[in-house]
């Protein structure tokens, strides 16, 4: 039996944090199962509703994917850059941080991202960053192509910066401040601005 009183919180909680803990602890990989209900039952000895409440706390964190019926189960998840972006960005609306903010932050963060991106990076983190600006300068400002060239640009800085937290700070970050699925229509000024200051930041890079 697993001893769920090891963690303060209410009871629903304290089960989802043993269940957190065992997954890491077990070096279980996402996509295997982390066992029947039945099984986690006996595990527990807590109530059927108070695990259930439990797994679906660690689903909404993305820890977890509940698929009922034959071939389903409680499979174990990688929680998304996607899932923690949205996380961060009801903390700071509930708590009335101002957009500006989040800009602000990006660039402190952005300067030395790129700093180690140039000292790091490949030649093919470069090429992948060309690719980018190349299919932004032919997107005619489609918002939906400048969305996702946006994260592929700033995500393959992150990646050649070699710096797996800063690399999540900053993929968090990007989501936030470019305004995606806020509905943001990009002008054609917007975009000029846009694939200039991506071709500043890759010149940098290569002439390192």
């Amino acid at each position: 039996m697993i001893d769920v009183n090891t963690f303060s919180g209410s009871k629903t909680e304290r089960v989802a944090r043993v269940l957190l803990n065992w997954i890491i602890e077990s070096d279980i990989s996402p996509g295997s199962s982390l066992g029947t209900e039945a099984e986690l039952l006996e595990r527990l000895h807590v109530s059927r509703p108070t695990l259930r409440e439990s797994l679906r706390i660690l689903e909404s964190q993305g820890i977890l994917t509940l698929r009922p019926g034959p071939g389903g189960g409680i499979l174990v998840s990688k929680p998304s850059v996607d899932m923690l972006a949205y996380s961060l960005s009801v903390y700071l609306r509930l708590n009335d941080v101002p957009f500006v903010e989040i800009l602000r932050a990006r660039m402190a963060i952005e300067p030395v991202l790129v700093r180690d991106a140039a000292r790091y990076g490949s030649d093919e983190d470069f090429d992948e960053m060309e690719q980018s600006i190349d299919r932004l300068e032919k997107s005619g400002g489609d918002s939906d192509v400048v969305y996702k060239e946006n994260r592929v640009f700033h995500n393959a800085i992150a990646r050649a910066a070699s710096n797996p937290v800063l690399e999540l700070f900053w993929s968090t970050i990007s989501i936030l401040a470019s305004g995606e699925g806020a509905g943001l229509k990009y002008t054609e000024r917007n975009l000029t601005h846009i694939i200039g200051a991506h071709r500043r930041i890759l010149e940098a890079c290569r002439k390192r």
